[in-house]
C-alpha cells in the first residue's frame, strides 16, 4: 500500500512535468506524426498538440497506458524481480492522467489571470477604496450616535407641570 501511494504521488508530479513539457514542445509528437502520417495527413506546423498536451481523455489514457506498458516491459527485462503488479500499473497510470489534468488546470488559470490582470488590479483598488470609504462612515457615525447620546442625557428636563396644577389649569379643583 505504501509503494503504490508512493508511486501515485510521483506519477501525479510526472504528469505535470510531462504535460509541461509537452506544452513547451511537441518533438516527439511530430517525428511519431510525420513517420506513421502521409505528407497530406501530417500535423502543420503551428499545431501544439501533443500525446497529452490537447488531447481527449481517452487518447491521454491510450499514450499513458502504452508508456507505461514500455516502460514495465523494459524494467522487467533490466530488473528480472516481479515488481510490476497490476494496481502498480493502474495507480501509475491514473495518477498521471491527474496530474496533467491539473496542469492543464494550472496553465489555463494562468492564463487567465495574466489576461484579466489589469481588470483584477482595478477591482482589487476598488474594493479597497469602497472598504476605506466604509470604515470612515462607521467612524462618524459612531462619533455621532455618542454625541447625540451625550446631548439627549446632558439636555435637562424641562419642569413639566404636577397633575394636580393641570387640574387646577382647567378649573376642575
Amino acid at each position: 500500500m505504501t509503494l503504490e501511494l508512493m508511486l501515485f504521488i510521483a506519477a501525479i508530479l510526472f504528469g505535470i512535468l510531462l504535460y509541461w513539457r509537452e506544452s513547451t514542445g511537441n518533438v516527439s509528437y511530430r517525428f511519431f506524426n510525420k513517420l506513421l502520417n502521409s505528407k497530406e495527413l501530417q500535423m502543420k506546423a503551428t499545431d501544439k498538440k501533443g500525446f497529452v498536451y490537447q488531447q481527449s481523455f481517452l487518447l491521454r489514457l491510450v499514450f499513458i497506458s502504452i508508456l507505461f506498458l514500455v516502460g514495465m516491459v523494459i524494467f522487467q527485462f533490466l530488473i528480472p524481480i516481479e515488481i510490476g503488479t497490476i494496481s502498480l500499473f493502474a495507480s501509475m497510470i491514473a495518477g498521471t492522467l491527474i496530474g496533467t489534468y491539473i496542469a492543464g488546470l494550472i496553465f489555463k488559470s494562468s492564463k487567465l489571470i495574466d489576461e484579466q490582470a489589469d481588470s483584477l488590479e482595478n477591482i482589487v483598488q476598488d474594493t479597497i477604496e469602497k472598504g476605506k470609504d466604509f470604515i470612515e462612515d462607521l467612524k462618524t457615525n459612531d462619533v455621532e450616535v455618542r454625541e447625540n447620546s451625550k446631548k439627549v442625557e446632558e439636555a435637562p428636563k424641562e419642569q413639566e407641570k404636577s397633575a394636580r396644577e393641570r387640574l387646577k389649569d382647567k378649573g376642575l379643583l
